[in-house]
């Protein structure tokens, strides 16, 4: 059955305003050639959603033409403002920004492990009032949070999950209190990195992949199709609890411990880089600011930095001796004879601890994407978190290799490119899209409004 002329109508207004959104500024001529729309309907779309505070005139464009120039139009930013919000262990970081997703203040704040419930919630709120005010917000439209543990896919809310400070689940409650006309939203943390990486990152070109979060602990987000999946319990991506070889023991159902966890989280990486006399006092190479976890917590912590400041270092060690091999076996025909009479690199030449070190990190990261990729295929599997990101292109060909020698299914193994800030990132395209949804939803005819109320 075709669709009524309002609901035509609906659908065009939509369109265009996601073609605004998405490309900036066009004219009415742009946006008939976008949509494939007449040009009447073009004109009377742009009418409609000025009127409606949607857009606006922002310019006129550059082109040569006889008359006047054509008008640029562009969304409202301030038609709504958002925040942003990355909840960890041990504090909070907000951003405050505009419809396009233009920031225009940010903030952390600390909140220690001693901190009770009541004064660690009004230390977030305050830090989200505190930012809109130093933004010129008058009012929030939307708020997304990304958080540690499971969200309930029933209710969307955050479930009550041991090892989590219990100021996590008052504060969305907190934030639904005090801002009574704000839509508030919740998600798991490495599904917003997952988002992150796929709108913004180094999995634009991908609708199904996996991403493995490594920080403080493990974790993993699985987008199919598309279509994010969080499972029946919300805990799709648990990776942590994966029984692996190569641990002390099983995990069980309130520890990780003995899951992949151990393996590939903070800690495991920092006994693994002592264990070949890797200095694991480094100063974190600025990676973040706060938190403990994996799926059940991505903040990174002082273990999550030592580990991704060991990796970043002991892959930047590897590139440079690996420039050394290069340029020694292409400038001395003597390391080349003493190689073949040998069969061993000469000293000074011999590949270092660090490389070492990378491969073996790399063996136990082949058994968490090797396991992900038998039962999901797909197809392709991000690094993300500091760790990840740390580690780049070199960490993620080892793990590769390793993965294509173990499995059947051709994977791509990529490196995040947002570390920590993709899931901050994550939860402002969450914000945005959930107010653009709202703002953009189809509207009703006003002669229809009326005969309702009638």
């Amino acid at each position: 059955m075709p669709a009524s002329p309002s609901t035509a109508r609906a659908i065009n207004d939509r369109l265009a305003l996601r073609l605004l959104q998405q490309e900036g500024p066009l004219t009415a001529g742009q946006l008939k050639q976008l949509t494939g729309l007449s040009r009447p309907t073009v004109a009377d779309l742009v009418e409609r959603l000025a009127a409606a505070g949607l857009i606006d005139v922002v310019g006129e464009s550059g082109e040569q033409r006889r008359g006047p120039n054509a008008k640029l139009y562009g969304i409202v930013a301030d038609q709504a403002h958002l925040a942003a919000l990355d909840v960890r262990t041990e504090g909070v970081s907000v951003v405050v920004a505009d419809l396009l997703g233009r920031v225009l203040a940010e903030a952390s704040v600390p909140i220690g492990g001693e901190t009770g419930t009541g004064p660690a919630v009004e230390q977030a709120v305050a830090l989200v009032e505190r930012t809109a005010k130093e933004a010129g917000v008058a009012g929030l439209h939307t708020v997304a949070i990304g958080a540690p543990g499971l969200i309930d896919p029933a209710t969307g809310e955050l479930r009550d999950s041991g090892g989590l400070p219990a100021w996590h689940r008052r504060l969305v409650l907190a934030l639904q209190e005090r801002l009574p006309e704000t839509r508030v939203h919740v998600e798991n943390e490495t599904n917003l990195a997952a988002l992150a990486e796929q709108r913004d990152g180094v999995a634009r070109d991908r609708d199904t992949f996996v991403l493995l979060w490594l920080g403080h602990g493990t974790g993993a987000a699985v987008i199919l199709d598309g279509v994010l999946r969080r499972g029946a319990s919300g805990g799709t991506g648990e990776i942590g609890f994966l029984p692996v070889p190569g641990t002390a023991g099983l995990p069980s159902a309130v520890d990780c411990a003995g899951g992949f966890h151990s393996l590939a989280g903070s800690a495991g990486i920092v006994r693994l880089a002592e264990e070949f006399g890797l200095d694991v006092a480094g100063d974190g190479g600025g990676a973040g600011d706060f938190g403990e976890g994996g799926r059940g917590g991505t903040g990174l912590g002082r273990g999550a930095l030592e580990a991704a400041d060991v990796v970043r270092r002991a892959v930047a060690v590897t590139d440079s001796a690996t420039d050394r091999v290069s340029e020694a076996v292409a400038a001395a025909d003597s390391v080349r004879k003493a190689v073949a009479s040998t069969g061993s690199v000469p000293e000074g030449v011999a590949a270092r601890e660090e490389s070492r070190f990378l491969d073996v990190l790399a063996d136990r990261l082949a058994v968490g994407v090797a396991s992900v990729v038998a039962v999901l295929d797909p197809g392709c599997v991000v690094l993300g978190g500091e760790v990840g990101q740390a580690g780049g292109t070199e960490l993620a060909a080892r793990v590769e290799r390793r993965v294509r020698r173990m499995s059947p299914l051709a994977t791509e193994v990529r490196a995040g490119v947002l570390g920590g800030a993709a899931v901050l990132r994550g939860a402002l395209l969450t914000a945005r899209d959930r107010a653009q949804d709202a703002l953009f939803a189809p509207r009703q005819p006003v002669d229809q409004q009326r005969r309702r109320a009638d």
